[in-house]
């Protein structure tokens, strides 16, 4: 085998595995599955990493904010109207 040839194999073999995961999920409607699935195969490295590595970002867990509410230590006031 060339290199060509197994470059191209594993390109292949990744493009599959890269469908079947998109295929399979489950947050993504009919159109969106094929759509991307399109896309991985129209461009096919650059695109199939770009797509996994945007729905793996989005299987992370979300950290709890430790029973805190708001963005941070400040008051979300402070400094509006002049009186402080």
């Amino acid at each position: 085998m060339e290199l060509f040839e197994i470059v191209f194999l594993v390109l292949c073999i990744f493009n599959i595995l890269l469908s079947l995961f998109l295929l399979v999920r489950d947050d993504l409607e009919g159109v969106q599955k094929i759509a991307q699935i399109v896309i991985v195969w129209i461009v096919p490295f650059l695109g199939g990493i770009g797509l996994w590595l945007f729905h793996r970002s989005q299987d992370l867990p979300v950290k709890p904010n430790k029973g805190r509410f708001g963005g941070g230590p400040s008051d979300s006031t402070g400094g509006v109207g002049g009186d402080n």
